[in-house]
């Protein structure tokens, strides 16, 4: 009887889509957000058992509503893509996101950014890492022997989950490819496919010219009669 009422309560267990907290602060980090995001979903656009989401509410353990964090991005190795109002984990054979990201605002605090840390670190997070755009300070770590480790130098990191290259500039974080291509904004990505387009264009543009000027050519010939 105890364990069919335990059953009971855990199904009538609301699990909210949402914490009521905005996705971002200010445009910056809202630009890196889904910068991060939409680049990471087209790395993996050909891989189905990868899902990337960006602020997800993720609930580690079944029964408790109270216990969640939402990643500003997080990808997950080994569960199909999809959509989800938030990642039950108890759902998802059990499986933590591998990557976790974290871009800060002004609105971060020491005491939030620590429980953050302590929950990714619990909870099986393999990577994790943090930036301050403002100050341009980029901070990782990865799990070893079971516990979340500093990464002493950054500049230059080569995500093991990921294949992806950190860098510092001037001016920003930079992140590359494995093919060392540059992780793109959506405006800049919609530049290059409109580039793209009008290139396609002129090509063919080009390929019906010569073919128009290849029948003007041959119907000479047959005027002539050479052809």
């Amino acid at each position: 009887m105890v364990q069919q009422i335990n059953n009971q309560t855990e199904n009538n267990i609301i699990y909210p889509d949402s914490d009521g907290q905005p996705m971002a602060d200010n445009t910056k980090q809202f630009r890196l957000i889904v910068t991060i995001k939409e680049n990471l979903e087209l790395l993996f656009n050909d891989n189905r058992d990868v899902f990337v989401a960006g602020d997800l509410l993720w609930y580690p353990i079944q029964g408790n509503n109270k216990l969640r964090r939402a990643p500003d991005v997080m990808v997950v190795f080994g569960r199909p893509k999809g959509d989800r109002g938030s990642y039950k984990q108890w759902e998802e054979n059990n499986i933590s996101p591998q990557v976790v990201f974290e871009i800060l605002s002004p609105g971060n605090t020491l005491a939030e950014m620590s429980q953050k840390f302590e929950f990714y670190n619990r909870y099986g997070v393999e990577e994790y890492y943090v930036y301050d755009p403002d100050k341009i300070d980029l901070c990782g770590w990865m799990r070893e022997e079971n516990q979340l480790k500093l990464i002493e130098i950054m500049d230059g990191w080569i995500s093991p989950r990921l294949k992806v290259r950190f860098e510092i500039t001037e001016n920003d974080l930079q992140l590359f490819t494995p093919t060392d291509e540059p992780f793109l904004t959506y405006v800049e990505l919609g530049k290059l496919k409109q580039e793209a387009e009008i290139r396609a264009k002129q090509a063919e543009k080009r390929a019906q010219e010569a073919e128009a000027k290849v029948k003007e050519l041959e119907a000479k010939l047959r005027e002539l009669g050479q052809l």
